[in-house]
């Protein structure tokens, strides 16, 4: 993995899932919109499986994205849970995020998956 030490910022930038583990509700048909300001992160995200979704947390020094998330799925389910991503720089110079999730408010199981910059 190309590790990424520096992200000018991930404002305006959009996401889609390539992965993720089989007890997620995110798939390939899920597009998520970053905002940032300093160093919070804010993320609206739909397609899917989700009907509505958002995210807030932070970005480090490095890259590396510590936030909750909560959505809507198509069942009007509402999930909640964490995720840590850490960031990688791809030949094409877009950025690569490998996810460490688990569900909360109720739900157990965590996850991997992989979003990647359009």
């Amino acid at each position: 993995m190309n590790k990424c030490t520096t992200i000018e910022s991930l404002d305006n930038k959009t996401f889609r899932s390539v992965s993720n583990s089989g007890n997620g509700e995110v798939s390939e048909a899920t597009t998520f919109h970053y905002q940032q300001n300093g160093s919070m992160i804010m993320a609206s995200y739909s397609g899917g499986s989700i009907k509505d979704g958002n995210l807030l947390g932070q970005i480090d020094e490095e890259g590396i994205l510590t936030f909750a998330y909560q959505h809507y799925n198509i069942d009007n389910e509402f999930r909640t849970g964490r995720c840590t991503s850490t960031p990688e720089l791809l030949s094409n110079g877009k950025l690569r995020y490998h996810e460490s999730w688990e569900w909360t408010g109720g739900l157990e199981g965590s996850g991997q998956s992989i979003i990647e910059e359009v």
